[in-house]
């Protein structure tokens, strides 16, 4: 990597946006990717820094907007690395992720839906439940940063708010800053987790030393303050405990038939409004009915399996993490399902002669993590399966995987379609449906 010398700026059309939410342009055949710009603007670019087969830049200034440019709601977006398309009209950024999404699904996957879905969407503020901020102490600043990782830097943005994060902790990041920069141990304290429940809320602090009894009256007085339950990591997740007693946090689905219970550092969909919605769709997409057998593969806590469990003659989920296998059965039970079961398994190379694994299935589910479900593809392509139903969170690996599915094992893809899991960020969540 060359880094020069910031130039003059200089003005060029935007053509397109990139995966990562930056406006493309080109000078002299070498393509120039420009922070803050967007798809047909004229702008003025600066701070160019020299790549071997690209550059890069940031906005100096807007000298024709695109229709689609929105003033971004955040004081702090531009330094921030949360999210990168405030600037962007939410319908606009849906638009594009489906641009993205079949695309990738073209050029990696050589394949083509038969239709496109509507896209899923929900409110594009305070939607976050889950997130990891982190937390720096700044000596120049007499205090300790809070935030997600700056855009351009390895730094942790400081921020004193956040618009993104679910209430209560988008108003608490200044709070939190105060609260650690009070602690003895405030350099000792890389990282808070957050997670929203329906029923409660909770802080997961990571310490690298333990706090002293004044630190953890500080810490109980501001859960006290907030209302927000307190936990302590102090190595890996089995070390996270609560600093007093434990509320089991869940998250209500199917219309509030269902508690799914979950530890605040488990996995679970960040934008809860837009996962009930994407819970429901599945199902509509899945066409289960009272005869089927199900298989749920990547299963956690039983997101999917539970409301198919409701439906199905029976559901059969799959999960690397055992103690997530372990959570999914105590939430089976919680809700009085009887007709799923759950079991740990390597989803990367499935042993074919695992008892679930012979067994015959009517639907498979899939809601594999980025690299994909490349591992389980022939199970989930299995005779007698009518259809499958793929969520992804990587449009690459969804790609890949689809030619896989139909060019190899004889499925055809049904439908896809875009689902707004995280606004504000270039991140795409889909869903697909293969059939016979």
């Amino acid at each position: 990597m060359m880094n020069g010398a910031p130039g003059a700026a200089e003005s060029l059309e935007v053509t397109s946006l990139s995966h990562d939410g930056r406006g493309v342009a080109h000078r002299a055949g070498k393509a120039l990717f420009i922070a803050g710009a967007l798809p047909g603007e004229r702008v003025s670019v600066r701070n160019v820094r020299r790549r071997r087969s690209f550059d890069e830049g940031e906005v100096d200034a807007v000298i024709t907007p695109s229709p689609e440019r929105a003033v971004p709601r955040c004081p702090h977006f531009g330094v921030c690395g949360g999210c990168s398309l405030q600037h962007l009209d939410p319908a606009a950024q849906l638009r594009l992720k489906q641009e993205h999404l079949l695309e990738e699904l073209r050029r990696t996957g050589r394949v083509e839906p038969e239709e496109l879905l509507p896209p899923l969407s929900a409110a594009v503020w305070q939607y976050r439940r889950r997130a990891r901020l982190g937390a720096r102490f700044v000596p120049r600043k007499e205090k300790v940063v809070v935030g997600f990782r700056e855009r351009s830097a390895p730094l942790v943005a400081d921020l004193r708010s956040c618009e993104v994060l679910a209430p209560p902790f988008g108003a608490l990041i200044a709070p939190l800053s105060e609260l650690l920069s009070a602690l003895s141990i405030r350099s000792r304290v890389p990282q808070v987790e957050i997670a929203a429940a329906d029923n409660a809320n909770a802080l997961v602090f990571r310490v690298l030393d333990p706090p002293t009894a004044e630190d953890l009256q500080r810490l109980r007085a501001f859960g006290e303050r907030h209302d927000v339950e307190i936990y302590l990591q102090s190595g890996g997740v089995d070390s996270v405990s609560a600093l007093s007693s434990e509320t089991p946090l869940y998250y209500r689905l199917d219309e509030g038939a269902l508690e799914i219970e979950f530890r605040p550092t488990d996995f679970i969909q960040v934008n809860g409004a837009l996962n009930r919605s994407m819970v429901a769709q599945a199902l509509r997409l899945l066409e289960v009915s009272a005869h089927h057998r199900v298989l749920d593969l990547f299963c956690g806590l039983g997101n999917f399996t539970l409301p198919v469990a409701r439906r199905a003659a029976e559901v059969v989920g799959i999960e690397g993490d055992a103690a997530l296998v372990g959570r999914a059965r105590t939430n089976a039970a919680r809700n009085g399902i009887h007709n799923a079961e759950f079991h740990a398994a390597n989803l990367d190379a499935i042993d074919p002669d695992l008892p679930w694994a012979r067994r015959s299935y009517d639907r498979v589910l899939l809601d594999p993590p980025r690299v994909g479900a490349r591992g389980a593809l022939s199970l989930a392509a299995g005779s007698g399966v009518q259809r499958v139903v793929y969520i992804s969170c990587h449009p690459g690996s969804l790609a890949r995987d689809a030619g896989i599915l139909v060019h190899e094992l004889g499925l055809n893809l049904k439908a896809v379609g875009v689902m707004d899991m995280f606004p504000h960020t270039s991140h795409v969540e889909s869903v697909a449906v293969f059939g016979r």
